[in-house]
This record gives C-alpha cells, structure tokens and sequence, in this order.
C-alpha cells in the first residue's frame, strides 16, 4: 500500500498484521481522490476509523492542512504514527498539523470544536448496518454548517445506505457487491 498521489506520492505505508484492521485498497482510494480533486486542498479533514491512516494521510499529501485521525487500536495505532512521520518528512511538514486521537469514533468531538470540510469513514463493515444513523450523527457533529462539508464512507458494494437528511451524491468502486465502495454524502439543502 502506497500514497496515489501528491507530494508524498509513492511513500510506503505500514499495515497491521491479521484482519483486525482492513486498509482502503490504492485503486479505490485513488478514484476518490480523483473525484474530489480540488475539494482536498487546503481543508480540514476528520479520519474516522483511520487504521494505517491511508484515508488522511492521502488528503494531507494532495493538500489538505490540517486532520485528525481517530483510531483505537493498539495496532492500528502503531501503524498509523509511523505512516504519519513517513509522511510528514516526505513532505516536510510539520507532523503536528495532524493529531492522532485515540479514542472510539462514534463518540470522538474535537477538543477545539472545530469542524471539518471533509471527514472519511472507513469502518470495520460488520457494524456498518446496525450503527449507520450513528455514523450519520457523527458526520453532522463533524462537519462544516450546511452543504459545505462532505464525507466520504468506504461501505460493502452491496449496501445501500438511506439515511433522512442525508444524500450520496456520487458512488465510485464496488462492480460487484463483495468489492468496495465509497459513497461521498452531503447535508440535504433545506428549501
């Protein structure tokens, strides 16, 4: 697993052994990034579930200023402070433009109650279905006021999540109902 793109293209990142932790795979992560283009650079971003951090760190190498990665996971943890350092010297940037929070992401806030114009959500898909209207309340304490913030949810090909108040505005990935997709959600406009 690599960064797709950015100035920290082609750095390696660390996985954690077993399949405790399932990392977004470089074809999908890279279609997202595609999608999102310019949306990426100079914004704050949330990596809920973050593992490795591919999500998060892929965002800060194509622009993106500032994040935070939540993530419990001894692990994971492990992984991803290493990914972040590797990071951040290929870019050579200050790792302390993102935190790592360890912490359960349906409950995580910010301390400093900032919001985020992009948040990714990447969780383990057991719990997808059972936890989904959390999730959702998640993005809202999470997100940018309005339309303006976007989240980014990695999901089994096969779910089709309605959520009130929310819209998928674009589906990248999952040919087939066993692969990966990532749906970009945003607020319903109010009329």
């Amino acid at each position: 697993m690599r960064i797709t793109g950015g100035n920290a293209r082609g750095i390696p990142l660390r996985v954690p052994k077993g399949d405790a932790t399932r990392p977004a795979m470089d074809r999908l992560r890279q279609s997202i990034f595609s999608s999102l283009g310019a949306l990426v650079v100079d914004v704050r971003f949330v990596d809920l579930f973050a593992g490795s951090g591919s999500y998060g760190l892929e965002a800060w190498s194509r622009g993106a200023v500032r994040g935070v990665f939540v993530e419990q996971g001894r692990e994971a943890l492990e992984c991803l402070r290493t990914n972040l350092a590797a990071v951040a010297k290929s870019l050579r940037a200050d790792e302390r433009a993102c935190t790592v929070s360890k912490a359960d992401a349906l409950t995580w806030t910010p301390p400093d109650g900032a919001r985020a114009g992009l948040v990714f959500c990447d969780p383990p898909y057991a719990m997808i279905a059972e936890n989904a209207s959390r999730i959702f309340a998640q993005f809202d304490r999470l997100l940018l006021p309005g339309r303006e913030g976007l989240a980014v949810f990695e999901m089994p090909g096969e779910l089709q999540l309605v959520e009130p108040g929310w819209e998928c505005v674009k589906r990248l990935g999952g040919g087939d109902a066993r692969a990966a997709t990532a749906c970009f959600y945003r607020r319903v406009a109010v009329a």
